[in-house]
């Protein structure tokens, strides 16, 4: 019996000093970026511009395997079943945070079997209205609405999308109440709202930005804290007699649960790195981005207060998906 503790002791100590080597060699061949959107959506932009430093970094080839589908969940799943040595990461922004209230059952625990490595960036929604509206501001606006009962309706990309329940939130908050009309994606959602058959939407900047210069929409509001860099003039929802209102998408990189300290303080700072520098920020710019880091103590702190805020609205809606 002491022979077999004494064997079993030295393989624990020989496995652990095979880990501390393999911690101290990452990466030796390319890591895997699993994102849970479709190429082309504003999650798969943001890696794609972060993959040529982020190789540099780390002197690797970066993978890129977008898995879409079932409310960005699919990709989430994947992520969290793949081994935990560091070469495969998963991207994470709100609809994840969402997910725990909104789904009834998920196949993964955000908090559980993931470990956050770093933030990388946030994007503002803004509050745009066809040039038909007569409201030029959040005030008049919520007037126009009250006086209006249930007659004016608003677009989003889905029941429990974030800009449903940043609308939700909205009317909660006013005290409001507009007719939701969901969509399928954000394109079929914007275009009916520049023809005016759905006039009121939230949405990210980049695609609506030059359609608000050419007149064809009017942006009211933003929905976070700050003013967008891009239209200044622009105020908060905060601003406008909301003050508690501050609600963004965001970005972050998680890693399966059990990967080592080393490989994600590793990881982490590649990815700080990239997230802070100047290029990465004039780029994700002309996008409607701005860069967001923290630490991976930080990130968990933060992922913990996202879900308990959507979580809140989900539930004062009754938002479910099965």
């Amino acid at each position: 019996m002491l022979r077999g503790l004494l064997l079993y002791t030295l393989a624990g100590v020989a496995l652990c000093g095979v880990q501390t080597l393999h911690a101290a060699d990452y990466p030796a061949k390319p890591v895997k970026i699993i994102i849970a959107n479709a190429a082309g959506g504003a999650s798969d932009v943001l890696v794609r511009l972060m993959t040529p430093r982020l190789s540099e970094h780390l002197g690797q080839p970066i993978v890129i395997e977008n898995r879409p589908g079932a409310g960005a969940n699919i990709g989430a799943e994947i992520a969290a079943r793949s081994p935990p040595d560091g070469y495969t990461i998963f991207l994470v922004s709100a609809p994840h945070a969402i997910a725990p209230s909104l789904y009834k059952k998920l196949s993964y625990d955000l908090q559980k079997d993931f470990a956050p490595v770093a933030m990388a960036a946030e994007e503002q929604f803004f509050l745009v209205v066809h040039p038909s509206l007569p409201a030029t501001n959040v005030n008049t606006f919520v007037s126009f609405v009250k006086s209006h009962a249930s007659q004016v309706a608003y677009g989003s990309t889905g029941n429990g999308a974030a800009n449903h329940l940043a609308m939700e939130s909205l009317q909660m908050t006013a005290g409001v109440k507009l007719n939701h009309v969901p969509y399928r994606g954000s394109g079929a959602a914007l275009t009916d709202a520049i023809n005016g058959r759905v006039p009121v939407l939230f949405v990210n900047l980049s695609p609506v930005i030059g359609h608000v210069q050419a007149g064809k929409m009017r942006a009211l509001a933003v929905t976070s804290r700050k003013r967008s860099p891009l239209l200044q003039q622009v105020p908060t929802i905060a601003e406008s007699g909301y003050p508690n209102y501050d609600l963004v998408n965001w970005f972050g990189y998680l890693a399966p649960a059990a990967t080592s300290d080393d490989i994600i303080r590793k990881l982490g700072s590649a990815l700080t790195r990239v997230a802070e520098s100047a290029e990465f920020k004039n780029r994700i710019a002309h996008h409607g981005a701005e860069p967001r880091t923290a630490t991976p103590e930080e990130m968990r702190a933060f992922l913990v207060s996202e879900i308990a805020k959507w979580g809140k609205i989900v539930r004062a809606t009754g938002a479910r998906v099965e």
